[in-house]
């Protein structure tokens, strides 16, 4: 606020500020946000907005918010979200919000999502007491704890918990004792208490005089103290709606999609129509107050449907504003990486994006071409590096593949094996055949993503498909190379029109195959490729191309007629 007059003085436009939502405490970034709809206090709050706000209208400018519909952050204690999903799985009216396969933990009855929060194995973290059965008097609720880590624990489970508890305190004829067990007793039903109900019960054991005491002294039956210890509580967490894991595990088995691998950012699943409404409440009121004069989209590719969010969030913008009788102009950019050549789809509402590709535009008519081969044969002869870009960038893919995207790569792969196994003429399409034909597939894939919908693929898109199965198929040396017919057609959503398939799943696949080459390409590419190939740094950018050469004066003012046409 204070800094308004002088920006203003600069001859600054607009203010253009990082996520200043609810954040994790402690965020250097702010996009880790746990509520959507709070301002983050360790800003200033309400009140440090409105003074920020105040000065900034007093200096005719306006605010520009770094907006992240596409992730939260998840973990610790701190997103009531995450914390009910744990708690109740696929009864939690969040839980549609995030991104999850209920289904995919192996070996297990009930459904439940994978949490690699662990610094060891888990059965070490069980044995050594670093997970910890707790009770919270005040609210009258129990939960596991892994340090920082907040593991609630189903009421449904509440019932058996407590008989536990009271008799390892050995308080059955004590008054407190006696009133924990009449509570038991009255949620014996495995379904009891439904989810409406959870808070009276809650209510009713905070209620209890002296139930903490009894609580606190039958806990020891969860203790990891000793061998029974250890095994009731495993068994109590084994009953929970998610599963504890080593961290490394997440490489191959996590199964709620995460901002690129950090395991505290879960995708938030932003085409669900209560999911959309929710995050953009605290918005939708800036905006409607002339809070907010614009909005940068924080990663646009890791949505489901980019251009079906552009077109929702355009028609609450011009709602809005319309309402407010504001005018209905209001400027909208999207974080989108564009690859050489590449343009931007026509997304509704949308300005253009943050401007990767013209920063690459400047940096190369910067270049003097003359001096690109001394620099290369210099750094080769330094480093004794042979391989040319592409052929780092395939080896940085296949170790992502291998590794830190595993478990998504194994998600698509199971995922286009059970469309193929839907009909009797693609049955004979093994799952090892299948991840070998889509592995080529994603190692030619040029660009971060396409934008096929329900309703299909654009022509644009189809010819860019068209092109990388071509250039896989020239790979295969399989006796079965009509397999590459079957992938094209279920990328383009052509198989989703043929009755012998499950539309439903065909068009799972390809809409999630499009969320994953974005974080293939940004981890093999600009966290791999770009610190291997080092001719010139200065072209080794996000949407930038390390191979590439100077840019002529003549051509660089053709490009930008282009861009102001």
């Amino acid at each position: 606020a204070a800094l308004a007059p002088y920006l203003k003085a600069l001859g600054i436009s607009h203010l253009y500020a990082s996520p200043f939502l609810k954040a994790r405490p402690g965020s250097t970034h702010g996009y880790d946000i746990v509520d959507h709809d709070r301002l983050n206090p360790e800003l200033g709050g309400e009140e440090g907005f409105a003074r920020l706000s105040d000065a900034l209208k007093e200096n005719g400018l306006g605010l520009i918010l770094d907006f992240v519909p596409n992730h939260m952050g998840v973990g610790r204690a701190d997103n009531a979200w995450w914390l009910d999903v744990l708690e109740w799985g696929q009864k939690s009216p969040h839980a549609p919000a995030f991104d999850i396969d209920w289904d995919a933990l192996p070996h297990r009855r009930h459904p439940g999502v994978l949490l690699p929060i662990l610094g060891r194995p888990y059965g070490d973290a069980l044995q050594s007491g670093e997970i910890e059965l707790k009770y919270d008097a005040a609210a009258g609720s129990f939960a596991a704890w892994y340090f920082e880590h907040k593991l609630p624990i189903n009421p449904q489970r509440y019932g058996e918990m407590l008989r536990t508890v009271v008799a390892a305190a050995d308080a059955g004829n004590e008054r407190g004792g006696r009133a924990l067990l009449a509570i038991a007793d009255d949620v014996r039903d495995p379904s009891a208490p439904a989810y409406r109900d959870a808070p009276t019960l809650k209510q009713r054991l905070a209620a209890v005089d002296g139930g903490a005491e009894v609580i606190a002294r039958g806990l020891s039956a969860y203790g990891s103290g000793s061998e029974a210890g250890a095994a009731a509580l495993h068994r109590l967490l084994e009953r929970q709606h998610y599963r504890l894991a080593y961290w490394r595990v997440a490489f191959s088995a996590v199964n709620y999609r995460r901002f690129f691998d950090i395991t505290d950012l879960a995708g938030l699943r932003v085409e669900d129509p209560a999911t959309f409404r929710a995050i953009h409440g605290l918005v939708a009121r800036l905006i409607a107050g002339d809070k907010l004069q614009g909005l940068r989209l924080d990663h646009i590719d890791g949505l489901r449907d980019p251009a079906q969010y552009t077109r929702r969030l355009s028609l609450l913008i011009r709602k809005l504003r319309r309402e407010a009788n504001l005018p209905a102009s209001f400027y909208v950019i999207v974080e989108k990486i564009l690859a050489e050549g590449e343009d931007l789809p026509r997304f509704a509402g949308i300005a253009g994006t943050t401007g990767y590709e013209w920063l690459n535009i400047l940096s190369r008519v910067l270049v003097d071409g003359r001096g690109l081969e001394p620099l290369e044969r210099t750094w080769r002869e330094f480093t004794g590096e042979r391989a040319d870009f592409f052929a780092i960038l395939e080896a940085a893919k296949l170790r992502v593949i291998d590794t830190i995207l595993a478990s998504e790569f194994t998600v698509l792969c199971g995922a286009l094996s059970r469309i193929a196994a839907g009909h009797f003429s693609t049955r004979d399409f093994t799952i090892d055949r299948l991840r070998a034909a889509l592995q080529f597939y994603v190692l030619e894939f040029p660009v971060y993503r396409t934008y096929v919908t329900a309703a299909g693929a654009s022509p644009h898109d189809r010819q860019t498909i068209d092109a990388v199965i071509a250039r896989a198929r020239a790979r295969w040396r399989g006796p079965d190379p009509e397999i590459f017919d079957f992938l094209r057609d279920a990328i383009t959503l052509d198989l989703a029109a043929n009755p012998g398939y499950s539309a439903v799943r065909v068009r799972n696949f390809a809409l999630k195959l499009q969320q994953f080459t974005g974080p293939l390409m940004a981890k093999s590419m600009e966290d791999t490729a770009f610190y291997r190939y080092h001719r010139l740094l200065a072209l080794n950018e996000v949407g930038g191309e390390p191979t590439a050469g100077e840019l002529p004066l003549a051509e660089f003012h053709e490009v930008q007629q282009r861009r102001v046409e």
